[in-house]
């Protein structure tokens, strides 16, 4: 498939003392992925991140806990055609409840060890989860 375009996003790897990361699902897909979402003109990817985890998870988290990973690209799982490219952060968080809001329909703890069965987002089945193998 010939690609089109290229979305620049902000993403976490929330990660809890159990090894468990965090992965939600937008109202209408099928693919789970990190939490995050696109800047707005102007504004860094941290800040993006911070404003997208309060907006979709009411989460709040400072800029000092966000520990960065590097910048992946993959291909785009609810935009056919697209790539996505994606400044990912690592945050620690042993909270059991995030509040869902605006476009997330579904909230999840996923276990890398376990075959558990959801869709992946390309970004995260190929380069983020192999980053929690060993961790």
């Amino acid at each position: 498939m010939k690609t089109t375009g290229q979305i620049n996003i902000a993403a976490a790897i929330i990660t809890d003392s159990r090894g468990r990361c965090l992965l939600v699902r937008k109202r209408g897909t099928l693919y789970f992925m990190q939490p995050g979402g696109k800047p707005e003109a102007g504004e860094r990817p941290e800040a993006a991140l911070i404003r997208e985890l309060e907006e979709e998870l009411h989460f709040t988290v400072a800029p000092d806990e966000l520990v960065p990973v590097g910048r992946f690209t993959d291909t785009a799982a609810n935009e056919p055609g697209h790539t996505v490219c994606a400044d990912i952060f690592r945050i620690s968080a042993d909270r059991s409840a995030f509040e869902p809001t605006a476009e997330i329909e579904e909230v999840i703890w996923f276990e890398p060890e376990l075959h558990q069965d959801v869709k992946l987002a390309p970004l995260t089945e190929n380069h983020l989860l192999p980053l929690l193998k060993g961790v």
